[in-house]
């Protein structure tokens, strides 16, 4: 097993995610440090939450603190595949035609308002969430390493909207909220207003080959036992088994919950995951996979998923 002086670039990880709460984005450490672990796993968040809590702040300052390219698709019912893919256009000079990539030819993505999008638009993005590629014209293309999607939605204003589809859903590591900042914070951002502009201060923290290093080490250095694997496991399996619920986790969003609690376990200096790790980011990774029985939809699924974790006991080490 690894310790924590072996988990390379760590601390260059730790300092973004520091930076940026301390900083910039003051009562958000929650939102920095999952978007943060779903970059270092390889997938994709999504942010459920009312408008103007700092979901655009947050993508912004995260991809400059990264130094990595950003790119934004503000969703509407009109958007089209090739609005956010790229286009061929006919180039008369030289007779052929060129290739115009879209705004998804970056490192971080804010997708915002995804559920006003239509089907056909969210198909092509899953592909790109998916497959990290486009396919345009029979031709693909694929995007930049690393690719984080960034999405946002509006739980709660949903006239002219698209529900994104299970499978979509099941493409998200992780589903979080923002929330409000604590009183004091927000009093101060009320008197001094807006810190967007403050953003472009924000100087590269690492570099693109810290963020792969830093992936690989969380990926193959932190230890996954078999207790902690029949724990995750115990979970999924008491979603799949509940009377309140249709359909639990899958085997792809047991995968995610090892993944994540791998990365927890990296960003807690560990060089293993501990039962803890799992139960800390078991409600952002599963909870949005779950499908309620009908007569239950109005339910919380965070609070429904919290409290079959807390009734599963810890493995002991």
């Amino acid at each position: 097993m690894s310790n924590s002086t072996a988990l390379p670039k760590r601390d260059a990880m730790l300092n973004v995610i520091d930076t940026l709460a301390g900083h910039y984005l003051k009562g958000k450490v929650r939102a920095i440090r999952l978007a943060v672990s779903a970059l270092l796993s390889g997938g994709h968040i999504l942010l459920e939450d009312i408008p103007g809590l700092g979901k655009t702040t947050l993508a912004l300052a995260l991809s400059r603190a990264l130094g990595l390219s950003f790119g934004r698709v503000q969703c509407t019912s009109d958007l089209l595949p090739s609005d956010i893919t790229g286009l061929s256009i006919f180039n008369r000079e030289e007779s052929q035609f060129k290739f115009i990539p879209g705004p998804l030819f970056h490192n971080v993505v804010l997708v915002d308002e995804i559920n006003r999008a239509m089907p056909k638009t969210q198909s092509a993005l899953l592909e790109a969430m998916e497959e990290r590629r486009v396919t345009v014209e029979g031709v693909t293309y694929p995007l930049p390493e690393p690719f984080l999607v960034i999405a946002t939605q509006n739980p709660v204003e949903q006239v002219g909207t698209y529900p994104l589809p299970e499978s979509q859903m099941d493409r998200f590591i992780i589903r979080t909220g923002i929330g409000y900042p604590p009183e004091e914070i927000e009093k101060s951002i009320i008197m001094y207003g807006s810190i967007r502009d403050d953003l472009r201060k924000i100087p590269p923290l690492v570099v693109v080959d810290d963020i792969l290093e830093a992936r690989r080490g969380a990926r193959e250095q932190v230890f996954l036992s078999e207790k902690v694997t029949g724990y995750i496991f115990a979970i999924v399996a008491a979603t799949r088994n509940h009377p309140l619920i249709l359909s639990g986790i899958s085997t792809r969003g047991a995968i995610n919950l090892a993944d994540a609690a791998r990365i927890n376990a990296y960003l807690e200096g560990r060089g293993y995951v501990a039962p803890e790790d799992v139960k800390s980011v078991a409600v952002p990774v599963g909870a949005h996979r779950l499908i309620l029985r009908a007569e239950n939809e109005s339910l919380n699924k965070e609070e429904l998923l919290g409290a079959i974790v807390r009734n599963i006991p810890l493995p002991l080490a």
